[in-house]
């Protein structure tokens, strides 16, 4: 059965740039991002892996741990991790699954023959702290990802797990979000968004973000 929204992330064992790692352990307590590369050495990959590395900070900020994976074996790695760090003015600071067997790319589904025959694409997970699959993304191996999506939907879900709202368009941290049609009980909402709220229409009522 293929993973979707809600299933709880596998388990695996691999090797990595740091060492053998199992997912769990890993993970154990935080969010996770788990992305794919389509191999070692390629230069919208070399451009990702740099991008990940300087926002380290970010992700630490978040209590997410971030893990990358690539199908090529771990000396490799190492030296591509030379090249990026040289090119991309960075320290890769975290880990690179070494993927030769497609364990792991096979578990999570990264491998589309149609569009790659043996590669994986460029799939993108994130994971809650109960293990759950909360954000699935595939991108074509041309077109390289956008992290600061990533962190985006990062914080939409860690706001929204927390209140009863959901975060609209476009949104951003700082914006306003809108409370859930399931919260109907005026009391309530006046406890839970004590700075007001604005009716649009009935179904959709805006407030500040609650946690600031």
């Amino acid at each position: 059965m293929s993973l979707q929204l809600g299933s709880i992330a596998p388990n695996f064992k691999q090797h990595s740039s740091v060492g053998d790692i199992d997912f769990y352990q890993y993970i154990e307590g935080s969010w996770a991002v788990l992305f794919s590369h389509p191999k070692d050495y390629t230069p919208v990959c070399t451009t990702e892996l740099g991008r990940v590395s300087k926002l380290k900070t970010e992700f630490d900020k978040r209590g997410v741990k971030v893990i990358a994976l690539s199908v090529d074996g771990v000396e490799s790695h190492k030296g591509w991790i030379l090249d990026i760090n040289e090119t991309q003015n960075c320290t890769v600071n975290y880990p690179i699954l070494a993927d030769e067997d497609k364990k792991v790319s096979e578990l999570y589904g990264m491998i589309h023959p149609q569009s790659l025959d043996s590669l994986t694409v460029r799939t993108v997970f994130i994971i809650d702290p109960n293990k759950k699959i909360r954000l699935m993304l595939t991108y074509p191996a041309s077109t390289g990802r956008n992290f600061d999506e990533i962190l985006r939907v990062i914080d939409s879900l860690q706001l929204t797990d927390k209140y009863k709202v959901a975060t609209p368009v476009d949104w951003k941290h700082g914006g306003d979000v809108v409370i859930v049609p399931a919260l109907q009980d005026p009391t309530e909402i006046k406890q839970r968004f004590p700075k007001g709220h604005k009716a649009i229409k009935p179904y959709l009522r805006m407030t500040a973000q609650p946690n600031l």
